[in-house]
């Protein structure tokens, strides 16, 4: 008989879209009145990750207005407020739980957050401990499609992927720069959502105490680099019914850059690249759309 399983979803897009660097490179340089950030980067890509929500809980009415500034088939995911993925010295409570849920509910009732992604440090490693915190999530926030990001190798053992299996998480398989007990890159899949990070390989600043944002994610992916992470996005996407990937290498527009490959390489035909970035990444010749790409009127190729 026939495979009748629906096709693999996978959605592309970029971790945040609120970059000064980005101007001139993915955004236009001279921009008019009104200019919004958002719903042109939604002219390129399917999704994005919101970070802000990483060092606050979102607003209802920040969220209310994505929603409404981006098309209905757009959908967001949201990294957890670092209240409750990083302050460990003191327990947060039912008021923290229920700001952030009602920042994010304006995506949720219009259906379109994807995701919440729950960010560990390097630091959390696999113990009793840790696997308690996690149950304290998922309890607290049993309503929400968890993804579970961990940076430290101890989360591979049989145990650890039971226990994250067992409390409904979804999985970030993630690249990072090699060493230091860090996790390599994976296929793990633990529930039908499935999730991809890409932070690049910049070894030097991101194990630099002294390094900043901007440094530790300077990085673009070679050809072969975005080959590798397109097989295992496919051999992810077999197992799962959605996956999201996101590009975090974000400066001066590397991550806008990498995600187009991937999308192309992904729907195997050629994509809107906006002209700007490709007259900084010229090699995304072979994989854009000839003419004028969304919103460029006037502007060629």
């Amino acid at each position: 008989m026939p495979d009748e399983r629906p096709a693999p979803v996978i959605r592309v897009g970029t971790s945040g879209w609120s970059y000064d660097d980005w101007n001139g490179r993915f955004y236009p340089g001279r921009k008019g009145r009104g200019f919004d950030r958002l719903a042109y980067h939604a002219r390129y890509f399917d999704c994005v990750e919101v970070n802000s929500s990483f060092y606050g809980p979102p607003s209802e009415r920040a969220t209310a207005s994505w929603v409404r500034r981006t098309p209905q088939d757009f959908e967001f995911t949201f990294k957890l407020y670092q209240r409750f993925t990083h302050e460990f010295d003191k327990p947060w409570t039912a008021d923290d739980v229920d700001a952030y849920c009602r920042g994010i509910d304006p995506v949720r009732e219009a259906g379109r957050l994807g995701a919440v992604l729950v960010q560990f440090p390097w630091s959390f490693r696999a113990d009793d401990r840790a696997f308690r915190h996690l149950e304290a999530i998922r309890r607290d926030f049993a309503s929400l499609p968890l993804v579970l990001e961990v940076r430290h190798a101890s989360w591979m053992s049989e145990l650890a992927v039971k226990r994250i299996r067992d409390n409904g998480f979804g999985f970030a398989n993630i690249d990072q720069p090699a060493g230091r007990g860090g996790l390599p890159p994976m296929t793990l899949v633990t529930s039908p959502l499935a999730y991809v990070r890409l932070h690049g390989r910049n070894s030097e600043a991101w194990f630099s105490t002294d390094a900043g944002r901007d440094a530790r994610y300077d990085y673009l992916y070679r050809e072969d680099e975005i080959a590798e992470w397109i097989e295992r996005i496919r051999e992810i996407a077999r197992a799962s019914e959605k996956t999201y990937v996101f590009t975090n290498n974000h400066y001066r527009g590397q991550a806008a850059a990498n995600a187009l490959q991937i999308l192309s390489k992904i729907r195997g035909r050629p994509v809107p690249v906006p002209s700007r970035l490709l007259q900084a990444f010229p090699f995304l010749e072979d994989i854009a759309v000839e003419g004028i790409a969304p919103g460029e009127q006037g502007v060629l190729f």
